[in-house]
């Protein structure tokens, strides 16, 4: 018969009940519960998290390098290209770039690059503009609106 994951089995005596250890010296692992007469693994709570018998740990062997900034503002970006897919005179939103796909998080705020060529007048709402983006809207007789 071919083994397949719903016909396995534990087999009989393979599994036992987890065994406490230190239960008196009747039990036939009281005492020092198996962990020998004296030294650094007999002794409870002795070895920091991530110790490795005196090796030099992990942790401290790979190499550290850069700079996360954990103030730092990440925008979710759009560019001008992108913006073609709305009616010409729409007022571009924050939910309405996430309903059509073009953000999928708005993050910290959304900001408009200026890739591509917008063929279209609209009104853009977003958190930050870069400056030949708001440059782009303005000249094609939209307005880029900052909100916070």
């Amino acid at each position: 018969m071919a083994d397949t994951l719903s016909s396995l089995v534990v087999n009989e005596g393979s599994k036992r009940e987890h065994f406490r250890r230190g239960q008196g010296l009747g039990s036939g692992n009281g005492k020092t519960a198996g962990k020998g007469q004296k030294g650094q693994g007999a002794h409870a709570h002795t070895k920091k998290h991530g110790f490795e018998g005196g090796q030099m740990p992990l942790a401290r062997r790979l190499p550290k390098f850069g700079f996360k900034n954990l103030g730092r503002t990440e925008y979710a970006i759009v560019n001008l290209e992108a913006l073609n897919k709305f009616e010409d005179g729409t007022e571009v939103t924050e939910t309405m770039l996430i309903e059509k796909g073009l953000v999928k998080d708005s993050l910290d705020g959304i900001k408009i690059l200026s890739k591509g060529v917008l063929s279209k007048k609209l009104t853009v709402k977003a958190h930050a503009f870069s400056a030949s983006a708001k440059k782009a809207i303005e000249d094609k007789g939209g307005t880029a609106e900052v909100i916070k």
